[in-house]
């Protein structure tokens, strides 16, 4: 038999080393919302793949999952078995039922009718209980307006130059267990957010090609838009710069992301860029709300603005 003394020794090591239990509790379903809405700035990292890797990644450092559709497979019964996943993983070390989940769209904002006629597509996604969209290349305010109004319900209060919202009767069911409320609750909170201050859905835009960029004023104010990037790596291709991802940036791609960031500020919504341990501080100072990097980038980033919610 052990000694006594060895075995306390081995349960006091054990009990010091345990995490703290929280006593957070969580305001809304979507964590990334409830930061924005106190200005902390949220981290996220990527995510693609089906149950397993969801049931890992609910215990995630990050805030939110960028959900990789644009050039991944268009794949449902794999996305919901994410979602599935991130539920039985959790819930958060903030205690939110799953990470907040944002999926890049495959269909890109080129036009209206681009929008209009795939927008089964967000239909789709929405109703595998996800969080929110980000339109990649979103070139025209009426693109951009043609989105908004494909992820919200008919019934949803109007808002000055949105049209009445396209999701329709059953897209409920699922995306509501995900989230854990009534299906009636869900048809409700299933908005976007800041234009229904109770909206759980987040909206964001890529300004990422020359043509969007001419549109970057219009097209962040759109109501129903959270947040909105630069996408330098596809930006850099558009202004025929095949190795501008990362800066340093050269003056054009500097007065692109300037330009974009500048349009955030005027439609008050978040900015998303790259933040490094390096400049993560200096970034936040700058304005940006949306952090695209590491775990220790995040980590300094959060002890820098005195985050109070666990992470």
């Amino acid at each position: 038999m052990r000694p006594i003394a060895t075995i306390l020794a081995a349960a006091l090591a054990v009990t010091l080393s345990a995490p703290a239990q929280s006593t957070y509790k969580p305001k809304r379903v979507n964590k990334a919302i409830e930061l924005l809405a106190q200005d902390q700035p949220v981290y996220y990292t990527g995510g693609h793949g089906g149950y397993e890797e969801g049931k890992k990644l609910a215990q995630t450092w990050a805030d939110y999952l960028n959900y990789e559709l644009e050039h991944g497979a268009f794949d449902m019964p794999k996305l919901r078995d994410f979602m599935r996943g991130l539920v039985d993983g959790g819930p958060t070390k903030s205690g939110h039922r799953t990470p907040a989940v944002i999926v890049t769209m495959p269909v890109v904002g080129l036009d209206e009718m681009t929008i209009r006629v795939n927008s089964w597509v967000i239909q789709q996604v929405l109703a595998c209980g996800v969080h929110g969209i980000l339109l990649c290349h979103a070139r025209t305010p009426e693109a951009v307006r043609a989105f908004v109004e494909a992820t919200r319900y008919p019934f949803a209060e109007k808002a000055m130059g949105l049209n009445e919202g396209l999701r329709g009767s059953g897209s409920q069911g699922f995306a509501a267990q995900i989230w854990g409320i009534p299906a009636g609750e869900y048809i409700k909170v299933a908005d976007p957010w800041p234009l229904n201050p109770k909206g759980e859905i987040m909206l964001g835009l890529k300004i990422e090609d020359k043509y969007a960029l001419e549109n970057a004023e219009k097209t962040s104010k759109i109501p129903g838009i959270s947040f909105a990037e630069w996408g330098p790596g596809d930006m850099g291709w558009s202004l025929g710069l095949l190795n501008a991802h990362d800066p340093p940036y050269p003056p054009i791609m500097q007065h692109a992301r300037a330009r974009v960031f500048a349009a955030t500020k005027a439609a008050k919504i978040a900015f998303l860029d790259q933040t490094r341990v390096v400049d993560v501080e200096e970034q936040i100072k700058a304005g940006v709300r949306i952090g695209s990097g590491r775990q220790d980038a995040a980590d300094k980033g959060r002890k820098f603005t005195k985050r109070e919610m666990p992470w």
